[in-house]
């Protein structure tokens, strides 16, 4: 990967985890390394790694880091997936690394997987968009919420890759700013022309026909095909709906959740209030103002035009591979 202008998000390195520290994007690229299962969940917790299938590798590293440093395995498992509870990825990666007989070396195995289940995904999605297709996404679901190569960025990375000339209207992504700090940065550092929007804008730009196609990624696909994602995910396949615009969601297989029947049993995060009554440490609001904080909201299923994994395009829900 030493080619790709896009480092790993997170890698084993032989006794520790080694990952991006996403706090400090777009500032500066500072790697973070984590030598104890609290340091990993601490960073999990803080979003320093974020992102679905990131954090599928991030839980079986933490089952490994468990290991070297002989903490119970069980335990160990248990503050690991109680660090995000919406992202399914991250209690499968602490599963199949807990089933292991050698979890660092199935953590691995997990990462190196990751990649090339994203390029097959890419792939495969960027047969969806037209040539110049104007992509307007979300949150960020790139390099940086995977070990590499993206899944929703990895469809548009695809398209830019095999010459369709996409460009991409970059939502920001309030409260905390995904898109504009880190969408935004992968985009420009991948050479692919990118706008950045406020996420208010998205109905001003379908309306005006300036969107060819909303593609995002994926926390969880419950049984029936509702997709829980980032918060304002919702809002824009209503939009998208209403403009005849595609929606797309793109995510790996291990993201499907059919032990979940439907989007309602779908565990929805709360984060902290500061998260939206300030900004980089400044107030924006009155002390001791009422916050909701829901760090995602639920997508019904028949708001997708098409799921995208790395099995291929699925028009409709009973076609996923669950």
């Amino acid at each position: 990967m030493s080619a790709d202008p896009l480092p790993p998000t997170i890698e084993w390195a032989d006794g520790f985890v080694r990952l991006i520290d996403q706090r400090r994007l777009p500032g500066e690229l500072v790697l973070l390394e984590c030598r104890s299962v609290d340091e990993l969940c601490e960073a999990i917790r803080t979003l320093a790694v974020r992102g679905a299938p990131a954090l599928g590798a991030a839980g079986a590293m933490g089952v490994a880091l468990a290991a070297a440093t002989g903490e119970p395995l069980e335990d160990a498992a248990d503050r690991l997936r109680a660090t995000r509870p919406t992202a399914v990825n991250l209690a499968w990666g602490v599963s199949r690394a807990l089933a292991a007989a050698d979890p660092a070396a199935e953590a691995v195995r997990i990462a190196a997987e990751d990649v090339e289940r994203n390029r097959r995904l890419g792939a495969h999605g960027a047969e969806l968009l037209p040539v110049d297709a104007r992509v307007l996404t979300h949150c960020n679901a790139g390099s940086l919420a995977c070990v590499g190569y993206g899944t929703a960025l990895g469809v548009i990375r695809a398209a830019h890759e095999a010459g369709r000339r996409p460009s991409v209207w970059v939502d920001e992504t309030r409260p905390v700013l995904q898109g504009a700090r880190l969408t935004a940065w992968e985009l420009q550092r991948l050479g692919i022309p990118c706008t950045l929007v406020a996420d208010v804008m998205a109905g001003s730009l379908m309306a005006s026909g300036d969107v060819d196609a909303v593609v995002v990624g994926a926390d969880r696909i419950a049984a029936n095909g509702d997709v829980a994602n980032k918060i304002g995910t919702y809002g824009l396949a209503v939009l998208a709906r209403h403009h005849g615009v595609p929606f797309y969601v793109a995510a790996p297989v291990s993201t499907l959740d059919p032990a979940c029947p439907d989007g309602a049993a779908i565990p929805v995060e709360r984060r902290p209030d500061e998260e939206v009554a300030a900004l980089a440490g400044v107030p924006l609001a009155p002390p001791g103002i009422a916050v909701e904080n829901r760090a995602f909201d639920v997508t019904p299923a028949d708001l997708v035009t098409a799921y995208v994994t790395e099995e291929g395009v699925a028009r409709a829900p009973n076609d996923l591979p669950l």
